[in-house]
């Protein structure tokens, strides 16, 4: 059976972690993001850049509420982890009468409600650097989700089956930072070569970038075979994540 109280125990823990450690969680990436507004809304105006039909600085935007979000969603649930495992208190957690699935899932629906709160903190922000003629908050919250499952299930393994920092680190600075700048946060698709577009057309994080762009600033109609698919990839990563935390690989030293 389903121990709901303790799974809504720890999802209030990392909430009022979350909130208490507010300097980092929240002020940091808001401040990198208004930074980047800044710089490229600059430049954007000193050589006229613009992308798809749009100035540069509206098409920026949207990619970097995701980017923030997308960076956190990994960050939050691995660091929590691996600290938690340092001090030791990880193993209350696993000595507990709740499952590791359970864990699991507690993280990622604590990091869904962090994930929103940060994004819609960072959309609250920015949308004063940007005039958007459409937005619907369904599409924003949907592809904000998918984003959040996607990396925090990431997270949330890599944390439970590494110990130092430099592992997660790693796996940020390796594979994590590759799939979020090489989406189309800060380009356009249209501006890479022919021989390179490949590198967009086979990342799922491509089209949750593009189409919530689009979702901004397009009445919007979505693409349901491709959302199908990239739901199916998001699914998959979760289902994979929750069974390597279910199975468990030295967890304890």
């Amino acid at each position: 059976m389903t121990n709901i109280f303790a799974i809504f125990e720890i999802v209030k823990y990392r909430i009022r972690e979350f909130f208490f450690e507010y300097h980092y969680s929240i002020l940091s990436p808001l401040v990198s993001n208004i930074l980047f507004v800044i710089i490229f809304s600059t430049i954007g105006r000193i050589y006229s850049l613009r992308q798809d039909n749009m100035s540069f600085i509206d098409f920026l935007v949207p990619g970097l509420i995701l980017m923030i979000v997308a960076q956190q969603s990994f960050d939050n649930p691995s660091q929590s982890i691996i600290n938690s495992k340092q001090i030791g208190s990880f193993d209350d957690f696993l000595l507990a009468p709740l499952s590791r699935l359970e864990i699991f899932f507690a993280y990622i629906f604590s990091q869904i409600f962090i994930g929103f709160i940060l994004g819609f903190i960072n959309f609250f922000i920015l949308s004063y650097f940007i005039s958007f003629n459409y937005f619907s908050f369904f599409y924003f919250f949907y592809y904000l989700s998918l984003v959040i499952i996607f990396f925090s299930s990431i997270g949330s393994v890599i944390g439970f089956v590494c110990y130092r920092w430099d592992t997660q680190s790693t796996v940020s600075n390796f594979f994590i930072s590759p799939i979020i700048f090489l989406s189309g946060t800060f380009f356009s698709i249209n501006s890479l070569p022919d021989s390179f577009k490949f590198i967009l057309y086979y990342n799922p994080y491509y089209y949750i970038v593009k189409y919530f762009r689009e979702s901004f600033y397009f009445n919007y109609e979505i693409n349901y075979f491709v959302n199908f698919i990239v739901l199916i990839f998001v699914f998959i990563s979760l289902i994979i994540s929750g069974f390597i935390f279910y199975r468990g690989y030295n967890v304890i030293k």
